[in-house]
């Protein structure tokens, strides 16, 4: 199934509380569970202004409906064609 990362402009995402992100993390859990098993949650990275999520999905589509059932911004959606790291240049 393909991944996919999405860009979610949130300003000051960096300073939200732990509380607030455990309530963000519930939300979109529960509107996963609602959509059933076609879609998965990986893993975010917050940095200032801005949370990147991975999310496992059968389409762009599904990620969108999410986001919008959530009421989350999905301002970038793009799928990860392949994944790189250090030993990639290893022969």
């Amino acid at each position: 199934m393909p991944k996919y990362i999405i860009e979610r402009n949130i300003p000051g995402a960096g300073a939200l509380s732990t509380a607030d992100l455990q309530g963000i993390s519930q939300k979109s859990c529960g509107i996963l569970n609602e959509m059933g098993s076609s879609i998965q949650w990986v893993e975010s990275y917050v940095t200032e202004d801005k949370i990147y999520c991975v999310y496992i999905a059968p389409d762009a589509a599904a990620v969108k409906e999410h986001a919008d059932k959530g009421g989350f911004p999905a301002n970038c959606i793009s799928e990860i064609k392949t994944i790189i790291d250090p030993t990639t240049a290893e022969s």
